[in-house]
């Protein structure tokens, strides 16, 4: 809680001191030392003070608390006390928002979702990038005497970068059937 406290009053560019006054006008004084003590886990953050902190940081409590510092190892054990070890950061903020429950059937179906999506993406990926090699093609040897030229580059970037697209979905999708297959029959 205390990394999602920071991060967001910093994402939306305020300082401790701007935060606790905008709190203090919404009539939930929390003063800019107890703030500092939130962001540095020296004090608890109560339901209150997190929904009044997350309306002032234009973000939502589930998303607060479902926040992983992106320098955060991968940890051995649950994201939270007595969630399922297995439950990564997007499932936990989905049960958070009570778009799913941790029940077998429901994180079965959770992922089967996910993987729907990702074939999707790396369908709309591929679609693209053959589209781009096609608009290439159709510059034939104009490609090759104007190489430097803007919209022969402008379609090696689409290509470049539709390949990394597809590449970073095709491996999304295969890690995330390949943990599907092995979900585990007792959760």
């Amino acid at each position: 809680m205390s990394d999602a406290i920071t991060h967001y009053r910093q994402l939306r560019e305020l300082t401790i001191d701007e935060l606790a006054y905008v709190l203090l006008m919404l009539d939930h004084p929390i003063s800019a030392d107890v703030l500092a003590e939130m962001e540095r886990c020296v004090r608890p953050v109560t339901v209150d003070d997190l929904a009044a902190i997350a309306y002032v940081l234009e973000t939502t409590p589930a998303v607060m608390l479902s926040h992983v510092p992106i320098d955060m190892p991968e940890p051995d054990g649950p994201l939270a006390t007595g969630l399922p070890n297995d439950a990564d950061q997007a499932e936990l903020r989905a049960w958070l928002e009570g778009k799913t429950t941790l029940d077998r059937e429901a994180r079965v179906n959770w992922w089967k979702e996910r993987v729907a999506r990702l074939r999707v993406r790396a369908a709309h990926h591929e679609e693209q990038l053959q589209g781009a090699h096609a608009e290439l093609r159709e510059l034939g040897d104009l490609t090759l005497q104007e190489a430097d030229a803007l919209p022969v580059q402008c379609l090696q970037y689409r290509i470049r970068d539709g390949e990394h697209a597809l590449n970073q979905a095709e491996f999304a999708l295969a890690l995330t059937a390949q943990r599907l297959d092995n979900f585990p029959e007792d959760v």
